[in-house]
């Protein structure tokens, strides 16, 4: 038998040969040790340290079989981050923008209209909130709370959402968290909301087919998106039969002659946008290059030699290099300055469209005032309609157009095309019934001066909640407590209501 020394030295190519050979044989070992190693991990991570129930809605529960991701999300109650249009501060829009109360009035986000906090908060927001003093379906609660899953199971979506909000005040008391999106068993993601899956189907896409990457966004989009309650039932749909853009929403709308109610000014039956978020990220080029929702809000970290995903849900630019960094290699302060350099743009087009819807309904007021009918107006109220609608889709959504900013412009162009068309077609109403031109402005400096304007008694409206704070909450809280569950705590202040 020849050795092989001696075949190498008769030919030497058969020594690189054997070389690249080893080379390649100790790669593929390694590899293979390697994945084998991730898996032992991936094993060891979803052997629950004691079982949790299939609709176990306390975060505080999973947190003792999965400790990092909780305590990540407890991050979610810290309120000290704002970059220049968001982040997790408290802001009042209203008080910001008072011209916003105009553009809503007649409707309860011209109570109040704040930033959301992280997550955690979600429970004691919606309980807080002006908007929440008058009568409201069950559906109110949807996007709430890990409690929605357990009682729809118990109840049905149907009879959940036609329920009185108030009703079950005792039954949602748990925030945001673990069980809206991943099933206790294997800590796969899931829907745990039926809204999206029907959404889906009647696009005749089976969301059970999702892949992961995928579904890193879907389990986002089952809250941050376009909805409507739907006929007496108040049943929770999106509007996405005709398509995911500002203008199929709006044709589907129009088709079913659909408003969330009737401007208390001009007349007009109007559209409030939720949080089209999926939506408008749909357009963006994130999304066509395969980034995920998590991807940017729920980065990768590394612990002790674990790597997971962090549960601190909040905006990229609150670390921008473990975010924005993964992909891109410019400094963190170019990455910023881009940011805010889209975000201007879009903020600038936001304040023209705003300006011109807030004189629009104003105008449209001293028409009717004035004598118009109907039938003059009409075309102005389509219009006024529209150009808000598309306000609001740029508006309502997160991020100040940054998930797409090509598309926020867009749509921003359009708004501002048909409110000035509005105005135009108004100024010609108005001069035939012999009211001069410029109508005058009320004095919107501050939103108490808006809210009075509008007719709002903020003072009934305060004190109406005072009252449910202070007589009805606590019910709740003690019903929940005697079910072994509880309100979790939060470095909230208390209201001020």
């Amino acid at each position: 038998m020849k050795l092989i020394v001696d075949i190498v030295e008769r030919k030497p190519w058969f020594g690189w040969i054997l070389y690249l050979g080893t080379l390649a044989a100790v790669f593929a070992i390694g590899l293979l040790a390697a994945s084998i190693f991730e898996r032992r991990q991936e094993s060891f991570r979803v052997q629950t340290v004691s079982p949790i129930a299939e609709w176990e809605p306390r975060n505080e529960v999973w947190g003792q079989n999965f400790p990092r991701e909780y305590e990540s999300y407890r991050n979610t109650t810290k309120t000290d981050f704002k970059s220049k249009y968001a982040g997790s501060a408290e802001t009042d829009y209203l008080a910001e923008q008072p011209d916003l109360v105009v553009l809503f009035a007649g409707y309860p986000f011209s109570r109040d209209y704040k930033q959301a906090r992280g997550h955690a908060y979600a429970i004691q927001d919606i309980r807080d909130t002006l908007r929440t003093t008058a009568p409201l379906p069950g559906t109110c609660w949807t996007c709430k709370s890990t409690d929605v899953p357990r009682v729809m199971n118990e109840m049905g979506a149907a009879n959940f959402y036609k329920a009185k909000w108030a009703d079950m005040g005792a039954e949602i008391v748990n925030p945001i968290g673990c069980q809206d999106c991943h099933d206790p068993k294997t800590m796969n993601l899931r829907i745990t909301r039926p809204a999206l899956a029907e959404a889906m189907a009647r696009r005749g896409q089976d969301i059970n087919k999702a892949t992961h990457q995928e579904m890193r966004s879907l389990v986002c989009a089952q809250c941050h998106v376009e909805y409507y309650f739907k006929g007496p039932d108040k049943y929770l749909t999106f509007p996405w039969d005709k398509g995911f853009s500002a203008e199929d929403m709006e044709a589907y709308y129009d088709n079913i002659e659909f408003s969330d109610w009737t401007h208390a000014l001009s007349k007009a039956p109007m559209l409030k946008a939720q949080h089209p978020d999926y939506e408008l990220f749909m357009t963006g080029i994130h999304a066509q290059r395969g980034v995920s929702c998590a991807d940017c809000h729920m980065p990768y970290k590394s612990q002790g030699g674990i790597k997971f995903t962090s549960h601190h849900l909040a905006s990229p630019l609150q670390n921008i290099s473990t975010s924005c960094g993964v992909c891109h290699r410019e400094s963190e302060e170019n990455l910023l300055r881009d940011v805010y350099a889209r975000q201007d743009r879009v903020k600038e087009l936001l304040r023209l469209s705003q300006d011109a819807l807030c004189h629009a309904h104003v105008e449209a007021k001293a028409a009717w005032d004035a004598g118009a009918t109907e039938a003059e107006m009409k075309p102005v109220l389509g219009l006024i309609r529209h150009a808000q609608w598309r306000w609001d889709w740029v508006a309502a959504a997160n991020a100040v157009g940054f998930h797409s900013p090509l598309e926020a412009a867009r749509v921003l162009g359009h708004s501002i095309q048909k409110g000035e068309q509005a105005r135009r077609e108004l100024a010609v109403i108005l001069t035939q019934h012999n009211v001069p031109l410029p109508v005058a402005m009320p004095d919107l400096s501050t939103k108490e001066k808006a809210q009075a304007y509008t007719g709002l008694d903020m003072a009934a409206i305060k004190a109406q909640k005072r009252n449910f704070l202070e007589n009805v909450v606590p019910q709740w809280d003690a019903e929940a407590k005697a079910r072994e569950s509880k309100l979790p705590k939060t470095d909230a202040t208390k209201s001020n209501y």
